[in-house]
């Protein structure tokens, strides 16, 4: 590992640790939030907690607020731009370190469109917005609804299975390979990888959790070079392929783009496929409701979304000197956002804790988040827990945790790690339907 990483961690990580480590043992909950094992498991007493001091409050680390009406508008404001390492109040010569030991191409890094504004942002995004476009999305479907059939064909009738592993997060690594044009005998090389550098999206991680992103990142990007390399040469029909004969991109865009397409394409989904299981197996009248309106399957996704929130939080940074909420920002200082916190607004959710697949407005909610970068993949998200989920209680009707699930030790991807159920007897393969 090469040393200056390690100094890329005090800088971005270890400082910002050092912080929510102390504030947490003086009881503050936005630091166990952030990064403590409540944080991890339940996030939701910690936020209505939080939502009780006040809209918008004052954090050991930035600004925050859990208000939807607050969020929704920081993230549509031009004044805000996406969240940087150096925007947390931690001293300026501690910032500056991470400048000096950049990192390969990445999702969390420029010129990933997760962190960068306009013009950057808009010239990174349209070359890789048709690839989501409603009629890319409906070309998708046959190929999203046969992969969870033969997923489903493949788990033992009457057996147990892990979920997470076995089906919640194949279905969407196997669509995104192929969007990227990457061979189906890499998937689990990508299932590592993300699993080793979502850690980057928190907050104040270990030293070891850090370690073991770069090296999988680093190893990544030797992949993505070579793959790319081979796309020059002989181009697919993918998004990747695309973006590579088009020649807009130089080749460290190209891989900070793939990267990102591969963590976003994959990570929500997985994420959003698990809680939803998890979700209707512990409301089985919900899961009825569905079973006799299955018009409603849509709108329960919707409702998964909203009431555990695949991304929990996000921040923008003040790009001038801003007032919100009476409270006066100055350029530069950061507000967290969360999402989690937004979806169960009392204001404008009725009984917020509840968990209706019927809820008129659960479309309301900021799981992709809001305005310029909403999230690209949206559509394909949700096309994919449809299915998933509809073709998953289909097929196995008596499905029933066998144990406790497991959360992932993250903060901002919330998801289990580990879905143990048992699988009971599996019913014929219906029609295919469109959904």
């Amino acid at each position: 590992m090469k040393p200056q990483y390690w100094f890329r961690w005090l800088s971005v990580q270890g400082a910002p640790r050092l912080v929510l480590r102390m504030q947490a043992r003086r009881g503050d909950a936005f630091a166990e939030l952030m990064g403590g094992p409540a944080g991890f498991a339940d996030p939701y007493p910690l936020i209505e907690r939080l939502r009780g001091e006040g809209r918008f409050i004052r954090t050991s680390l930035s600004w925050a607020t859990f208000d939807h009406e607050l969020c929704r508008t920081i993230l549509r404001d031009s004044r805000f731009g996406v969240r940087t390492t150096e925007s947390f109040d931690i001293p300026g010569p501690i910032q500056k370190l991470a400048k000096y030991f950049p990192l390969p191409p990445n999702p969390v890094e420029p010129p990933s469109m997760l962190v960068i504004d306009p013009p950057e942002h808009t010239q990174m995004r349209k070359p890789v917005a048709s690839a989501f476009t409603p009629r890319a999305i409906r070309r998708l479907s046959d190929r999203v609804e046969t992969v969870t059939a033969e997923l489903l064909d493949g788990l033992p009738s009457g057996g147990s299975a892990d979920l997470v592993t076995a089906f919640a997060a194949q279905v969407p690594i196997a669509i995104i390979s192929e969007m990227l044009g990457f061979p189906e005998a890499d998937k689990d090389l990508f299932l590592h990888w993300g699993d080793q550098m979502t850690p980057l999206l928190d907050v104040g991680i270990s030293w070891r959790a850090h370690r073991r992103a770069l090296i999988s990142m680093e190893v990544m990007n030797d992949y993505l070079d070579e793959h790319i390399a081979r796309l020059r040469r002989t181009p697919g029909d993918d998004i990747l392929s695309t973006l590579v004969t088009a020649g807009e991109l130089d080749t460290f865009a190209l891989k900070a783009t793939a990267s990102l397409l591969m963590g976003a394409g994959f990570e929500t989904t997985v994420n959003l496929i698990g809680n939803g299981v998890v979700q209707l197996l512990k409301h089985p009248e919900q899961l009825e409701r569905l079973r006799a309106e299955p018009e409603l399957w849509p709108n329960a996704i919707e409702e998964v979304l909203r009431i555990d929130s695949p991304v929990q939080t996000t921040a923008r940074t003040a790009l001038c000197d801003v007032e919100i909420d009476g409270v006066q920002l100055r350029a530069g200082q950061t507000v967290v956002l969360s999402l989690a916190g937004a979806n169960r607004d009392p204001a404008v959710f009725a009984e917020p804790d509840r968990f209706d697949v019927g809820r008129a407005n659960a479309k309301e909610h900021l799981s992709f988040s809001s305005g310029i970068h909403v999230c690209l993949g949206a559509s394909l998200a949700r096309m994919e827990g449809v299915y998933a989920l509809q073709a998953l209680f289909d097929r196995f009707p008596d499905l029933q945790l066998d144990g406790q699930p497991r959360r992932r030790k993250l903060f901002t991807l919330h998801g289990y790690e580990q879905l143990p159920v048992r699988l009971g007897r599996r019913a014929p393969a219906p029609e295919p339907t469109t959904v």
